[in-house]
């Protein structure tokens, strides 16, 4: 058997404590030691650089199967790579929907040489489209671990509530994508003072209120687990803190841009600017930075929804999504502990720990026995986000031409480099 070591890092592993210069020792693909003065076969010279357990994206739009054109399974888990990601819950609004046993074994049989691990969220209703539930013991013994119509919210509550009784069962997390489709009525960015100025329908904060409201009341009804996804108003932040304060099994995630970014930037008229949710207010910013802190957003995950760039070439018909998993580290480290608000230990947490323990997969750690999943970063390393160098296959990302601090230098999957810049 031969063995790895990555020397002189400095390794930060938030699942055991771990925070120190290290070695970490690595055969078949599982680390075996973390110590120091330790010998292998190979050497990768980590000097200066952290050690991370590599980090866990709970929310990616691969795009695969049907829209191979935006992404595919390979391409988004090489971007994945570029950006210190070893594992990620694809998303089931492909085309078609997963939604049955044979669409999440087309995703695991093609994700088999990827340069991430890819678990499969299935749909709650058949095509997203909230007229029938799917069959969640098939679709869990296909290998699918999460729950979700993400992209539209599951209208029938009814259904809703039947797949959080279930998931628990059969080891699966609803992931919940929370909008009041009645509200949202077919807005295209933030309603407020911006969508004034441009002329522009907007999507009430309430749409997504209102929703994580519902989820949150069926998760204390039914005494059962739910999980809301990019969570970016104020009022939900709220909502989530008192469910958890009476001991509600919420948890919840937020993306890089809903902490870095406001609607102000929609003033340029920039379709990669548009998301749903939508860019909020300054005062919503600050209460999902308050919830990093507080510990009531457990998670950060990227929502990275790949479109080409003629899709995105019109500002108000431009469908909604940006991509994001090559720079959600870097953003995350900029905004949240540069400036003092996080430390790198608290950003891997939500990062990496905090995604696998939600999801229940093996991930998320720097542990003796744990995959060697790890990511080497330079934490003050700045670089300028060029669309054109990035490894997936679309471009829309909101960060272009900003300069960002933190790079990941190499990702290890299974103790095998996958990404080495």
């Amino acid at each position: 058997m031969s063995s790895l070591v990555i020397q002189h890092a400095t390794v930060i592993s938030p699942s055991d404590g771990y925070n120190g210069k290290a070695d970490i020792q690595i055969t078949d693909g599982k680390i075996t030691a973390v110590g120091e003065n330790l010998s292998g076969d190979a050497v990768i010279d980590a000097t200066g650089l952290v050690a991370v357990p590599g980090l866990v994206d709970m929310h990616v739009h691969l795009r695969d199967p049907g829209q191979t054109a935006k992404e595919d399974i390979l391409s988004g888990c090489r971007a994945a790579a570029a950006g210190g990601v070893t594992s990620l819950l694809a998303m089931p609004n492909t085309v078609p929907a997963v939604d049955t046993p044979e669409t999440v074994r087309y995703i695991l049989d093609k994700a088999k040489d990827a340069a991430a691990r890819v678990y499969v969220a299935a749909a709650i209703t058949k095509g997203l489209r909230s007229e029938e539930p799917t069959d969640l013991t098939a679709l869990r013994q296909a290998g699918a671990v999460g729950l979700s119509d993400d992209g539209r919210p599951v209208v029938n509550s009814r259904f809703l509530r039947d797949a959080m009784r279930q998931a628990p069962q059969r080891g699966m997390t609803v992931v919940a994508h929370c909008e009041d489709l009645y509200l949202a009525d077919g807005g295209k960015i933030n309603e407020g003072a911006v969508s004034e100025a441009l002329g522009v329908k907007g999507i009430p904060a309430a749409a997504e209120d209102c929703g994580t409201a519902r989820e949150i009341a069926l998760a204390a009804a039914e005494n059962v687990p739910v999980h809301i996804c990019h969570v970016s108003t104020k009022t939900s932040v709220a909502l989530i803190r008192d469910a958890k304060r009476r001991g509600v099994a919420v948890t919840a995630e937020t993306a890089p841009h809903y902490f870095s970014l406001t609607e102000q930037e929609l003033l340029r008229r920039d379709a990669d600017f548009r998301m749903n949710p939508p860019l909020r207010t300054a005062e919503d910013v600050k209460a999902i930075i308050e919830g990093l802190r507080d510990g009531t957003l457990d998670a950060i995950a990227t929502d990275h929804a790949p479109h080409t760039p003629q899709e995105k070439a019109d500002f108000e018909k431009a469908p909604n999504g940006s991509i994001g998993m090559e720079t959600s580290l870097a953003v995350g480290i900029t905004f949240l502990v540069k400036t003092g608000l996080l430390t790198l230990p608290q950003l891997i947490e939500k990062m990496s720990v905090n995604p696998a323990r939600i999801l229940g997969i093996p991930a998320g750690t720097l542990a003796v026995g744990a995959n060697a999943d790890i990511a080497l970063l330079n934490p003050d390393e700045q670089w300028t986000v060029n669309p054109d160098a990035l490894h997936g296959k679309s471009k829309n990302t909101p960060f272009k031409g900003m300069t960002l601090t933190g790079r990941v230098k190499m990702t290890l999957l299974g103790g095998k480099l996958v990404f080495n810049a």
